[in-house]
């Protein structure tokens, strides 16, 4: 089979992740951005790759340098500063014993199913992670499927990345079939960027397989500004909700891209339209090179207050932050008493 013939069978999703803009270059050509502008931060490409799909891309506003979708993926020369707190494993992940498993809370366990993404949002709380000693094969599977056997509190998989999402269909499937087996599991739950950025990933088959297991379904979405929430998302979220399948949105603020009330009220807003559930809100990790998108936890206490005002309380994410070794997210106000 020729190579057209070979990425001709392929899902629509991999056709269009295939097309992703990797260079800043083509993305600045794509987006008429100023080319000084462009040289004096895409060599911080070297400290993380850029990747982004042209779906995300086509959200953007061409010439804006500000846009608020642009600047969570184009490389900056902030990310050289140094700044205190801020290293390369805020949650402590990178000790696990187990590869390619984290289990941080009681009840649930957490796979990295795939370790890469199809796009690297600049603030990754993984953007250091060692995706190449946690690979997911079916060596990791088998012990995946006996680490919950012999734990009886565990009731939910979690599965995440990098992207799993960038697993295919049939992937999932058999990773379905092997968790059904274990008696003890309620729910699976998917947390996944590529339905925002790409969502021909939301097939009818993945929906229709997760909606006919035993294990309810659960898929966690991430998306940050309203503009992420486009019409080609909201089709493919229908199909999905009227699969059965309960979709969550979580976020996280970002300085300059929406630490402002309106603009996360307009994003549950849209979500909700989309028939998403707003769920987490989280400050964020403090990743080395991420410290400019940091916004204060007073700042973020007073916009959840703000949010508060303008919503009713179901479409108010939970306004939070991870700590590494706490048995749970912890509420923000909780960490200023």
């Amino acid at each position: 089979m020729t190579d057209t013939a070979s990425i001709a069978v392929r899902p629509a999703w991999q056709q269009a992740l295939a097309q992703s803009i990797r260079d800043p270059r083509q993305l600045a050509e794509t987006l008429s951005l100023p080319a000084d502008w462009v040289a004096a931060h895409s060599p911080a490409r070297e400290l993380f790759p850029l990747q982004v799909t042209r779906h995300f891309v086509s959200l953007m506003t061409p010439g804006d340098c500000e846009d608020p979708l642009l600047r969570q993926v184009m490389p900056h020369q902030d990310e050289y500063k140094e700044a205190a707190g801020f290293i390369t494993d805020p949650l402590a992940e990178q000790q696990s014993s187990q590869p390619g498993l984290l289990h941080k809370y009681r009840s649930r366990v957490l796979v990295i199913l795939r370790g890469g993404c199809a796009i690297n949002c600049r603030y990754c709380f993984r953007r250091h992670f060692p995706y190449a000693d946690h690979h997911f094969g079916p060596q990791q599977r088998a012990e995946l499927i006996n680490y919950i056997r012999e734990d009886a509190a565990i009731n939910e998989v979690i599965v995440s990345g990098g992207d799993p999402l960038l697993a295919t269909d049939e992937q999932f499937s058999r990773l379905l079939d092997e968790l059904e087996q274990l008696p003890q599991l309620l729910r699976i739950r998917i947390h996944s960027r590529l339905p925002v950025v790409l969502p021909e990933r939301l097939t009818d088959a993945l929906a229709q397989r997760l909606a006919a297991s035993r294990l309810q379904a659960i898929l966690v979405i991430h998306a940050n500004h309203p503009k992420e929430i486009a019409p080609q998302l909201q089709e493919r979220l229908q199909a999905w909700v009227d699969a059965g399948i309960t979709v969550l949105n979580q976020s996280v603020l970002l300085r300059n891209i929406n630490d402002d009330a309106a603009t996360l009220a307009e994003l549950s807003e849209r979500l909700f339209a989309a028939r998403v559930l707003p769920y987490y809100l989280h400050q964020l990790d403090k990743v080395k090179g991420a410290s400019h998108f940091a916004v204060t936890d007073a700042d973020a206490c007073a916009i959840a207050a703000q949010l508060r005002a303008l919503l009713p309380g179901f479409l108010v994410p939970r306004l939070v932050r991870e700590i590494a070794g706490e048995p749970s997210k912890t509420p923000l106000e909780l960490t200023l008493v």
